[in-house]
Parts: structure tokens; C-alpha cells; sequence
């Protein structure tokens, strides 16, 4: 958003609704938006709305960790076969992990930090924004939802959660994955198998090295959707009540706080 236009004249803006999702400004817990990168690279970023460097982080460590087996490894770390890791595990390429997934950490716990000085002081200065957009492929205007909502849709298909609150790029993203890793990992089968009782078989049709993203993708697009929810109705308040005053509020108003008893 252009925040120098005479409408927007102003240094910070706590939100900006555009054609693809609102991106905002409020407190996070740093410490929530590291762990979140250490469970994948570049989510922590998607938490913060850097989209860019989150899409950058996301896939190189898609594409180091297929390079590396990095996911078959862990799976015969778990269950005690060292000596498996160690073969399966392509060490040309590890090394060039480590400072990306360590970076990613960093980063995101760094941002985090900034983001929430900056919220502060855009706050403070309490500055307008646009609540409603329209172009020739969407409509987004800021409106009020429900958080259970948003879990319920992320829970049943990865992605569903962040469509509900107009998060587009994030919706795609969660989606094209995870229909990634489903076909590739063979995951429907193997939980045919399953439910039949046939463990053996669902372990043997199952790609590992691609059923182990499935977990974070799956975590995490409930832990966004709900979570954006929330920030994205309390939003809705803030600008609905400073509406009302602005507009509808008589200048000599004073609130009187009442006595203690």
C-alpha cells in the first residue's frame, strides 16, 4: 500500500486489504514464529506475511531435502537403523542445509521482533486504512469470522481454512503441496490399507521420503487459519469502532469511569 498518498499520509499502518489477502500488522511471539520455522523452513515467514523470502525458504528446503533423502533418513533415525541413515542419506548435499535452516530460524525469530515494534508504533499512531478492494479477479473487505470455523475447513483439507479468510496465496500454496505429497507418497492407499487392518502392506506402498511433509503442511495450515482468523476479527473491531467515533461520535463524549465501591 502506498501510505503517501493524501488519503494515507502516514508513517505506519497496522493493515492493508488487497486483492489476494490482508496483510496486517500485530503482536506474535517470536519464540512461536521460530518454532514454526524449525519445523519447516519458510513458515515462520508466511506467518509474518513475507511471502517472497517464505516461498524462497519453502523451496529450497523442498528441494535440498529431496536431493538428500533427508526425510528416509530421519524415518530409519527413529526406529534405531543408524546404519541405514547413513547409507540413504546423500552427504554431498547436507551441508548446504544447515545454514539455510539455521538462517530461516533466525530470520523469521528476528522479524518477529521488528514486526512487533513496528505494530507498536503503528498503533500508536493509529492510522486509517483501506477495509474494502475490487479488481477483476477478486473482492476482499474485511469482515468478521469465526476462528472454529476457519479450524474445522483446515482440518478436513489443507488449505480450506485459509480460503475461508481470503488468504490466497497461502490457500495455494497449502493446496498445490499437498496434493503433491498425497499422489507422490501414495498416502491415500496406504490409509485404505490401514483401516483394512494390513499394516505391513500400508507401510510397503508408502514413499516416506514424501508422507513426512505432510505433517507440517498439514499442522500447519490449521495453526494459520485459526490464528489469522482471530487477528483478522479483531482488526474488523478496531475499524468499525473507529468508524463509529469518527463519524457518529459526538466531540465533547467523555467516558467516565466508574467509582470503586
Amino acid at each position: 500500500m502506498n501510505n503517501f498518498r493524501d488519503k494515507y499520509r502516514n508513517r505506519y499502518c497496522q493493515a492493508n486489504v488487497t486483492t489476494f489477502g490482508t496483510i496486517q500488522l500485530h503482536q506474535r511471539n517470536p519464540l512461536v514464529i521460530a518454532l514454526w520455522s524449525v519445523a519447516f523452513p519458510g513458515f515462520g515467514h508466511f506467518l509474518l506475511h513475507k511471502f517472497i523470502t517464505g516461498f524462497a525458504l519453502f523451496f529450497w528446503e523442498f528441494y535440498i531435502n529431496q536431493l538428500t533423502h533427508l526425510n528416509t533418513a530421519i524415518m530409519y533415525s527413529f526406529n534405531g537403523n543408524i546404519a541405514q541413515a547413513k547409507d540413504v542419506l546423500n552427504e554431498k548435499y547436507i551441508y548446504l542445509y544447515i545454514p539455510v535452516y539455521l538462517f530461516s530460524i533466525w530470520d523469521s525469530y528476528r522479524t518477529a521482533i521488528d514486526e512487533n515494534k513496528i505494530h507498536m508504533l503503528a498503533k500508536r499512531e493509529n492510522a486509517l486504512y483501506p477495509n474494502f478492494t475490487e479488481s477483476p479477479f477478486e473482492i476482499n473487505y474485511l469482515d468478521k469470522k469465526k476462528p472454529w470455523i476457519a479450524l474445522f475447513w483446515a482440518m478436513t483439507v489443507p488449505s480450506l481454512g485459509q480460503l475461508y479468510i481470503h488468504r490466497i496465496v497461502a490457500a495455494a500454496l497449502t493446496l498445490v503441496m499437498t496434493m503433491l505429497i498425497v499422489i507422490r507418497s501414495d498416502m491415500i492407499e496406504g490409509i485404505h490399507y490401514v483401516l483394512l487392518g494390513n499394516l505391513p502392506e500400508s507401510r510397503e506402498v508408502m514413499g516416506v521420503q514424501w508422507f513426512l511433509y505432510f505433517p507440517s503442511i498439514y499442522f500447519f495450515g490449521m495453526y494459520d487459519a485459526y490464528s489469522n482468523t482471530v487477528e483478522l476479527t479483531k482488526l474488523f473491531d478496531w475499524e468499525q469502532a473507529n468508524f463509529l467515533k469518527s463519524n457518529f461520535q459526538p466531540q465533547n463524549f467523555v467516558i467516565h469511569k466508574g467509582e470503586k465501591v
